[in-house]
């Protein structure tokens, strides 16, 4: 079975962070320029909270929001959600649509080792499935059951 670990493998992508005192409109040019819906935030070295898209698109209606002088600190999500490094793609699932997230930072332990996202989950979840029915068909094929149905003859 997939693990969190392993798309964190198959990605085989840095995680991109900025410090937390970083302008959103630099942050903006970041995650354009790495091709990224989210920038995990760090503070003295540790990753203290992550913003995203769907953070942004609520930003901009906030009073006193300014691309230019608002730092990505004051309005990244925290504390950061987290899943175990062995979390199943199942587990996984369950904790984007529980949660209503986009992201979650993996652990392994106790140090973050990266950032998955809900697309990450759902592609290794259809190839979980296809996997699983692969198997089930090579299993029980149409031979099977037409021996089946005369051996009871």
């Amino acid at each position: 079975m997939t693990i969190a670990e392993d798309l964190i493998k198959d990605k085989n992508r840095e995680v991109v962070s900025t410090p937390a005192d970083t302008p959103i409109v630099e942050a903006v040019a970041l995650m354009d320029r790495e091709n990224v819906g989210c920038l995990l935030v760090t503070q003295d070295e540790a990753m203290v909270g992550i913003w995203t898209e769907r953070d942004l698109a609520r930003d901009v209606a906030e009073d006193g929001f300014d691309i230019h002088t608002s730092t990505i600190g004051a309005y990244m999500s925290h504390p950061l959600i987290t899943c175990e490094w062995s979390d199943s793609v199942y587990s996984l699932m369950d904790k984007f649509l529980g949660l209503r997230i986009r992201h979650l930072v993996v652990d392994k332990d106790g140090q973050h080792i990266g950032l998955i996202s809900a697309g990450d989950v759902m592609r290794a979840t259809v190839h979980e499935k296809d996997r699983e029915l692969a198997e089930a068909n090579a299993n029980m094929s149409w031979q099977y059951y037409e021996e089946w149905n005369t051996s009871r003859d």
